[in-house]
């Protein structure tokens, strides 16, 4: 799953990560780690939820544009192009020392 830029989730996501944890029976670190989304990011939505207040989270935020999740999709994929890069580098360098 695809990290949302800047924290961003809907109400219906942050209530299925609750319901998760609290009626899954999964960890906090194993549903946050299956949601790609921080886990004091979860730990908080949890505390919320037990007070009853899961639906005012974000209210204030300004909903992304598209441009915003274009720019977030390119930027991840600069990263994983730039890690494979690396990886390559690292991976020709020692072949070629091997070679000699």
């Amino acid at each position: 799953m695809e990290r949302i830029p800047n924290g961003r989730y809907t109400k219906e996501f942050r209530e299925e990560a609750v319901k998760m944890v609290t009626d899954g029976g999964l960890s906090v670190l194993e549903v946050s780690s299956r949601l790609s989304l921080p886990k004091s990011t979860l730990e908080r939505w949890r505390r919320v939820s037990k007070r009853g207040n899961l639906g005012a989270v974000g209210k204030g935020q300004r909903p992304l544009t598209e441009i915003e999740r274009e720019l977030a999709k390119v930027k991840r994929e600069l990263s994983l192009a730039r890690m494979e890069r690396d990886i390559l580098k690292k991976a020709a360098a020692y072949f070629a020392k091997e070679s000699l």
